[in-house]
């Protein structure tokens, strides 16, 4: 067993990725709650105000991203499959980048991106540098893996062979 500073420094290092990684899902389970508290045609008018989706993929998009978000956040909260959360995460997190970058580039008349429903009013721009901090942050908690699942579901089950 490690002892002394090393140790010491390793467990604050895991215990920071801990908590980005509850604080990360935590904000995804709040953006998420307040969509799917409000009607989905909230989240649809949003959505068809990017003019990237046709109306039947907007409409499928406005009922699913939601729940997927929740979903996301919960396994990440939870430490529960962690490897496929986080690239999923990656992945979400890169298409509302992309979808807020065509939006500021084709100058749609937006006054925030909607993406937190009622919640928090953010200009695009301002949207976009949270999503990168999100994607960086994100990334570096899958890069740090280890550290990452410090007090994780799947350490735990891992430990009991399940």
């Amino acid at each position: 067993m490690f002892h002394g500073p090393v140790h010491m420094s390793m467990k604050v290092s895991c215990h920071i990725h801990v908590v980005a990684r509850v604080l990360i899902g935590g904000f995804f389970v709040v953006v998420a709650a307040e969509k799917l508290l409000a009607p989905y045609e909230n989240f649809f008018y949003v959505i068809q105000g990017y003019d990237i989706l046709p109306p039947f993929l907007a409409r499928f998009a406005a009922m699913i991203v939601p729940w997927v978000e929740f979903f996301l956040g919960v396994f990440l909260v939870l430490g529960l499959w962690l490897k496929p959360v986080l690239r999923l995460s990656l992945l979400m997190i890169s298409a509302f980048i992309i979808m807020l970058t065509q939006a500021v580039l084709r100058k749609l008349p937006m006054q925030d991106c909607g993406c937190y429903g009622e919640l928090l009013s953010l200009p695009l721009h301002v949207s976009i540098l949270l999503d990168m901090g999100l994607f960086l942050a994100v990334g570096g908690l899958l890069k740090y893996f280890s550290k990452t699942s410090c007090m994780s579901l799947d350490r735990y089950f891992e430990a009991k062979n399940l």
